[in-house]
């Protein structure tokens, strides 16, 4: 099941009723915000997830 142009007209109207268009842009910048430190995060973790070398010392 798929997302109609009438649904996402009627998900637009509904975020700028509860919003206001003068909020929505910091809104959005949030969510943006919170989207990159969540790709960093899963790409911090899968570093964590690889084995480190060991090197000799004499």
């Amino acid at each position: 099941m798929s997302l109609g142009i009438w649904q996402i007209l009627l998900i637009v109207l509904l975020v700028l009723l509860l919003f206001g268009a003068g909020k929505l842009p910091n809104v959005m910048g949030d969510l943006a915000k919170g989207v990159k430190n969540f790709k960093k995060g899963l790409e911090e973790d899968d570093d964590n997830d690889k084995p480190v070398k060991k090197t000799k010392t004499k």
